[in-house]
C-alpha cells in the first residue's frame, strides 16, 4: 500500500556508508534527532569489500560488511532513526526541503546531509561479478596488500588507473595493465611513470574477455581488439579502474556538480550551493575515496548542519 503521508524531520541523512553513519552519530549526540535512509545498498561500497585493514581502531582488520554493522549499531545507540528506503526525488527550492522516499513517502527536513556515495564502474562480465571480493576489486589501495608478491592485472587508462598500477607495482611481482585503445588517457607525467616502471607490463588495444577461476581469480583471458587474438595470463587478482559514478543524479537540478557528477562543496566545509544542504563522503570526493576520509567528512557535515540549525534558531 502506498504511503502518501508527509513527515517533518529536523535533520535528514541520505545514505548509509561511513559518511552517513558518522553524520548520524554526531547529529544524534547533538540532539538533532537525525533520520537516516539507507538507500539501495545499506552500508555502501564497504559491503562489497572483504577484509578492511586500513581503518584505525581495528588492529586485526575487519570484514567490510561487519564494520558497517558496527557503524550502524553505534548510530542506533546514539538515537539515530535508521530506516530502509531510497531517496528518489528532491525539491530544494524552498525550506523545509522536500525529499521523496521510494516515490511514495514525503519527508520535509530543516537540514539535509547527502551521503549517497559513488558506485564503481564495472566491465559488465558475469565472471567479474561472481569473483568480486575473491580477487576482483575496484580498489587497489584497499585490496592490493592481500596480493603482495603475486602477479595481478589492472584495467583502465586514466590517472586513477595509472596511480593504482604504480601502487600495485610496489607490492606485486608483475602488474599486467590493459588499455582498450592504443594509448592511455592519463596525464603525460603519469603515463611516463607507468611506462618506466619495469614490473608494469602494458597491453594496448586489449580488452578483458573473461576472468578465470572457480572460487578465486586464477587467470585473465584477454583479447587484442585489432587482431582478435586471445591470450591467458595467470594472475591472482584483477583490479578494475575504469572510474566511479557518483550517486548524485536526483540532486542535479538543485545542487552544483562538477563535470563528472560529483557534488561541489565549499572547500574546507561540507556546504553545497544550497544553504542547509550538506554533502559528505564519496558523492563529493573523487580524490581520496577511503572509509576514513568519508567518516571524517560525515563528522564535518553533522557539525556544519548543527551550526546552520542553531544560526537559524531551529536547533
Amino acid at each position: 500500500m502506498a504511503d502518501n503521508s508527509t513527515e517533518k524531520v529536523h535533520c535528514l541523512i541520505i545514505g548509509s556508508g561511513p559518511a552517513g553513519y558518522t553524520a548520524a552519530i554526531y547529529a544524534a549526540r547533538a540532539n538533532m534527532k537525525p533520520v537516516l535512509y539507507q538507500g539501495i545498498q545499506p552500508g555502501g561500497q564497504l559491503t562489497i569489500t572483504t577484509e578492511v585493514e586500513n581503518y584505525p581502531g581495528y588492529p586485526t582488520g575487519i570484514q567490510g560488511p561487519e564494520m558497517m554493522v558496527d557503524f550502524e549499531k553505534q548510530a542506533n545507540r546514539m538515537g539515530a532513526d535508521i530506516r530502509f528506503g531510497l531517496a528518489t526525488k528532491v525539491d530544494f527550492s524552498k525550506q523545509p526541503y522536500q525529499v521523496w522516499i521510494d516515490e511514495e513517502k514525503l519527508i520535509e527536513a530543516d537540514a539535509v546531509i547527502i551521503a549517497t556515495g559513488a558506485s564503481a564502474k564495472w566491465l559488465g562480465l558475469e565472471s567479474e561479478q561472481r569473483l568480486n571480493g575473491y580477487g576482483v576489486s575496484a580498489c587497489a589501495v584497499c585490496d592490493g596488500f592481500f596480493f603482495k608478491g603475486k602477479e595481478v592485472a589492472i584495467v583502465g587508462a586514466g590517472d586513477t588507473a595509472a596511480e593504482e598500477a604504480l601502487y600495485l607495482s610496489k607490492l606485486c611481482t608483475t602488474v599486467h595493465m590493459l588499455v582498450r585503445k592504443g594509448q592511455m588517457r592519463a596525464s603525460k607525467i603519469m603515463q611516463d611513470r607507468v611506462l618506466s616502471t619495469p614490473n608494469i607490463k602494458m597491453y594496448f588495444n586489449s580488452e578483458t574477455d573473461e576472468v578465470l577461476g572457480e572460487n578465486k581469480v586464477e587467470a585473465l583471458r584477454i583479447k587484442n581488439n585489432q587482431t582478435n587474438e586471445t591470450q591467458t595470463i595467470p594472475v591472482s587478482a584483477f583490479f578494475v579502474a575504469i572510474g566511479h559514478q557518483p550517486n548524485s543524479d536526483i540532486f542535479k537540478e538543485w545542487i552544483d556538480l562538477d563535470e563528472a557528477g560529483y557534488i561541489k562543496t565549499i572547500p574546507g566545509t561540507s556546504k553545497t550551493n544550497v544553504e542547509g544542504v550538506f554533502a559528505a563522503g564519496d558523492v563529493q570526493d573523487k580524490i581520496y575515496r577511503q572509509a576514513v576520509t568519508a567518516a571524517g567528512s560525515g563528522c564535518m557535515a553533522a557539525l556544519d548542519a548543527e551550526r546552520y540549525l542553531s544560526a537559524k534558531g531551529l536547533a
